[in-house]
């Protein structure tokens, strides 16, 4: 009896083992399993999905194996977190469990959702609290960045970590707010671009992408979801059962003549409503969330395999999210806007509407650009250029070059714009050859004579290609090239040349040893503040004509130029009124480092500084070289060197050479400067 009973246990267990898990969608799953927690939420307690209807549509992408993308664009209030992202992990986990990455900015958000999200929905979910300890703070699956749970692990990362991103395969991983992690961490790549990566092995893999975008043409959500099939949520009109988006321009509200509120003026925000784009009927808040109970998705661009869903906070049945309130926020950013200050208003139409606030960076455009290149060959100096330089971005595979020549006043011209393909992690392999016989190359002028490059500055902020640059330049700095490191993004005060200060290498008592290599910090901020400009009457690129500071670019150029040289815009950070240098999406900017790095290399000559004499001293300088190089040597008669008899010999004392004088470029630099030719400081 005992053993039968044994037995019938044991097959039971064994039928547990093999059974095949439960296939239910995840908007199933979250009505029958989830709870939502006090600390986390103010509507506790079981999970309803009809509360947020659009959620809806959104799971059922998520579960659809035809679709390897879902991206959101979103504002705020629209319940992405708890009623999406969530959703969906809990259901993988419970049911279909698997490794996952969740990407964050930062460490810090990563345990800020961890703690205020994450951890939460396990201790009230008992489905989930059965599988993950999240009670037990020493267990090794209960780690604030890292759950294991039977059949996999839940994993979070920071933008700021590329090792991490790189490290772990995964069929399904998000990203949250894309707009604030970062695109490119120590010249690694773009981390969201690596995390997407390790998906790829993976048949059934998911990418979710969402976040609320931040300013049009940089945003990284708006690039991912005009990829996509674009889905907008539809609603039908009560009165006249037209279906329709729901738009911020179709929102009213009442004004009283005479009233002069501090921030809302004659506006009376409490009387907002929605107006019907189709009848002109007015709804009420009441009306406008039964409408979006009934509501619906559409798709309205052809399907590529990625789902784009976009919603904003009209949609929010909330009470913080009520047409009054929404209204007041918008006047209030309006108040501002008004008075001089943009940065409400960015928000407002981030958090809000869910939309790129639509920045004018005064920008030239390409075609405009590219109209303005001028007649002259690839690798030949015209007239008026006198001084090369070379500005050298170096990427994993290849190292990307310009070449300029320097006039008066700064007006330059563009030798060559090309990419030298090799590896570049290797000191004097690769495309490290190539590029010293480029920089070793003489470029013909109008005058007959060549010259060779002065001055160069090359990129050694990457870690993994910074010794394979100062092996490079060690051996090379008295032809004056230089190892370079960009400032910070929001550092504006770091001039575009400044002196070096912190050495790269050790003496034998391993201290930074005053003769050794020291990288140049270039002011990166200023660079691109000078060659783009921050205004309409302000970047070089934007001047026309001859003169000083102009710019010159030749017709063969290669057609990438022109649209990696205004590839950034100096735009408002996330949460931040300061303007920084951002790049676009999807965009290079290689063009644009190397443009900033021969200016960089141009400066540390004080070519700014040379007075016209100097200038034209340095043209006629070459121009007599020119003409003794190519004049006839005379043919000379032998001479017989006559000797001067002395009574008696006196011996020749052995002049000491006169000192060098010292040169100026590097005011308290205790390194032998380097070496740039026979120019004068």
């Amino acid at each position: 009896m005992n053993s039968s009973l044994a037995i019938a246990n044991l097959l039971k267990i064994l039928g547990e083992e093999v059974r095949p898990p439960i296939r239910i969608s995840t908007t199933a799953w979250a009505e029958t399993y989830r709870f939502l927690s006090p600390k986390s939420t103010a509507l506790p307690g079981k999970y309803v999905a009809e509360t947020t209807p659009w959620v809806r549509g959104i799971h059922e992408a998520l579960d659809d194996p035809k679709i390897f993308k879902v991206v959101a664009q979103k504002s705020a209030q629209v319940a992405w977190t708890d009623g999406v992202l969530l959703n969906y992990i809990g259901h993988r986990i419970h049911l279909e469990p698997c490794p996952i990455i969740i990407m964050f900015d930062k460490e810090g958000s990563a345990k800020k959702f961890n703690e205020e999200k994450f951890t939460p929905m396990v201790e009230v979910t008992p489905a989930l609290a059965a599988l993950i300890p999240v009670m037990s703070k020493r267990d090794r699956d209960n780690k604030w960045g890292f759950k294991g749970f039977p059949g996999g692990f839940l994993k979070f990362v920071s933008s700021n970590s590329p090792s991490e991103v790189k490290s772990t395969p995964a069929p399904v991983v998000c990203v949250e707010e894309p707009d604030d992690c970062n695109s490119d961490v120590k010249q690694q790549g773009d981390t969201i671009k690596l995390l997407e990566e390790r998906t790829k092995s993976f048949p059934r893999r998911k990418i979710i992408f969402g976040g609320t975008p931040t300013v049009s043409g940089i945003s990284k959500v708006e690039a991912a979801y005009r990829e996509s099939d674009k889905r907008n949520f539809f609603v039908k009109c009560p009165h006249c059962g037209e279906w329709q988006t729901l738009s911020w321009e179709n929102v009213s509200w009442q004004h009283e003549e005479g009233r002069n509120h501090e921030i809302f003026g004659d506006a009376l925000p409490e009387t907002a409503v929605y107006n019907c784009p189709h009848c002109g009927a007015q709804w009420s808040n009441e009306l406008k969330n039964r409408a979006v109970k009934n509501g619906e998705w559409r798709a309205t661009a052809a399907f590529t395999g990625i789902a784009g869903f976009y919603i904003n906070e009209l949609y929010s049945p909330f009470p913080g999210s009520s047409l009054a309130e929404i209204a007041k926020k918008y006047l209030s950013a309006k108040a501002k806007l008004d008075a001089g200050d943009d940065s409400f208003m960015k928000s407002f139409v981030n958090n809000q509407l869910g939309l790129p606030y639509e920045f004018a960076s005064d920008l030239p455009d390409t075609a405009d650009l590219a109209a303005r290149a001028e007649d002259y060959p690839e690798k030949t100096i015209p007239v008026n250029g006198v001084v090369l330089t070379a500005g050298i971005d170096v990427q994993h595979d290849r190292l990307a070059v310009i070449i300029r020549a320097w006039g008066v006043g700064e007006e330059s011209w563009l030798v060559w714009w090309g990419e030298i393909y090799g590896q570049t992690m290797v000191p004097e392999a690769g495309a490290w050859k190539d590029l010293d016989a480029l920089l070793l190359s003489e470029f013909p002028t109008p005058n007959g004579s060549k010259l060779k490059v002065r001055a160069a500055s090359i990129d050694s902020s990457d870690g993994q290609t910074s010794d394979a640059v100062y092996t490079f330049v060690r051996k090379r700095k008295r032809r004056g090239l230089m190892a370079i490191k960009g400032s910070s993004v929001n550092d504006d005060s770091k001039e575009i040349f400044s002196t070096p200060r912190a050495s790269v290498d050790l003496n034998y008592k391993q201290k930074a040893s005053k003769f050794g290599l020291r990288p140049f910090i270039v002011g990166t901020s200023r660079a691109k503040d000078l060659i783009l400009g921050v205004d309409a009457n302000a970047g070089r690129i934007k001047l026309q004509g001859k003169g000083p500071g102009r710019m010159h670019w030749y017709k063969e150029v290669r057609p990438d130029y022109f649209e990696q040289l205004v590839s950034e815009v100096k735009a408002p950070a996330r949460n931040s009124r300061k303007r920084v240098w951002q790049k676009k999406s999807s965009v290079r900017n290689e063009a644009l480092d190397c443009e900033v790095y021969a200016l960089h290399a141009a400066r540390s000559l004080k070519l700014h500084m040379w007075t016209p004499a100097r200038w034209l001293s340095e043209l006629q300088q070459q121009a007599q070289e020119t003409l003794s190089f190519e004049a006839e040597p005379e043919q000379e008669k032998p001479v017989t060197p006559q000797v001067e008899q002395h009574p008696q010999q006196q011996p020749v004392s052995e002049e000491k050479p006169k000192p060098k004088r010292k040169q100026q470029m590097f005011d308290g630099y205790e390194e032998p400067p380097p070496f740039f030719g026979d120019s004068e400081w």
